[in-house]
């Protein structure tokens, strides 16, 4: 009997400690402290709707928005479905995708296609070079944020679509451009949702 109540004893002791107040702290604390990112950082539009999460891409295809990466999500961008295409470097699949006239819903879009895509869509050249976030999947299929090349090579776009000149296009990229992280690590990039929501603003 004395091992089983202290047995008893230490089961409810975890079980209230780890399972309850200690989450409950947590949660506390970062209410308290980090309100914005503990909430999923959301997003809100300009009449207070909530439009999305900064931790979360999302697919835009109109010609004054910034894209953001492709996407292997689900259907493309499914919060619900994240993953990638776990295609290796040297993938045939990968490279030149697979298209299937008799079944479509098995053909991909490869590296080359995405490229084709991209620098037509941007009225490049097709020796342009364009940077390898633009024509691959990342790995939850939900990065959010875009390198400051990609951003600048679709600036010409956007800023024609909005009447815009290129360069008060490149100012909104550079006002919403994040560095390395403490200074060290990954590169300097920008948010696509924060940045549509900011050219959208100074419209």
């Amino acid at each position: 009997m004395k091992h089983l109540r202290a047995s008893i004893g230490l089961t409810f002791f975890f079980i209230v400690g780890f399972g309850l107040l200690f989450p409950a702290a947590i949660y506390g604390i970062s209410q308290l402290l980090f309100p914005f990112q503990a909430g999923g950082s959301l997003i809100k539009g300009p009449n207070g709707q909530i439009i999305g999460s900064s931790l979360l891409a999302q697919g835009f295809t109109k010609p004054q928005y910034f894209h953001p990466r492709p996407s292997a999500a689900g259907n493309g961008y499914d919060a619900a479905n994240s993953g990638a295409t776990n295609l290796g470097p040297t993938s045939d699949k990968l490279i030149n995708g697979v298209k299937d006239p008799k079944n479509p819903s098995n053909n991909f879009d490869g590296v080359k296609d995405l490229a084709k895509a991209y620098r037509e869509e941007n009225g490049y050249s097709p020796t342009t070079v364009i940077p390898v976030d633009a024509v691959t999947r990342s790995a939850s299929g939900l990065d959010p944020d875009i390198s400051i090349d990609n951003a600048t090579l679709q600036a010409g776009r956007v800023a024609k679509a909005r009447n815009m000149t290129v360069n008060q296009v490149i100012a909104v990229i550079n006002a919403h451009t994040q560095g390395r992280f403490l200074g060290l690590y990954g590169e300097p990039r920008v948010n696509v949702l924060e940045l549509n929501l900011a050219l959208d603003k100074k419209a």
